[in-house]
């Protein structure tokens, strides 16, 4: 079955870096645009970042350009996020989704998506 595991979060003070790792399995991650969502507390679910399936094009949240970076290897089945300058507001659980394309994705409507790993920034 489907599966995407995330890991790599923690707490982390404002100005750190944190890299966030989603690993998967049960179906071919080449195959698919690949997303970060995250919810901060008492909000919604938030599209944050998205890479193409070879990785030729990342796309980012206006908020995080410059301080996040996607990336895959597709051989080893992972998503990564590179995290820098932390913010405060970049608290939230983070999620790794999948989705059949971009506007799917910049849409919210995914078909799959795993447990999350939490961030926390804060001195």
């Amino acid at each position: 079955q489907v599966q995407l595991v995330e890991s790599g979060g923690g707490l982390a003070q404002p100005g750190g870096s944190l890299r966030l790792s989603c690993t998967t399995s049960g179906f071919t991650l080449s195959n698919y645009y690949m997303s970060w969502a995250r919810q901060a507390p008492g909000k919604g679910f938030e599209w944050v970042s998205g890479i193409l399936r070879d990785g030729s094009r990342t796309d980012y949240k206006d908020s995080v350009k410059g301080r996040f970076t996607i990336s895959r290897d597709n051989a080893k089945g992972t998503l990564y996020l590179q995290i820098n300058s932390l913010k405060p507001e970049d608290t939230a659980r983070y999620y790794c989704a999948r989705a059949s394309d971009p506007p799917a994705a910049w849409r919210g409507d995914y078909d799959y998506w795993g447990q999350g790993t939490q961030v926390t920034v804060s001195s």
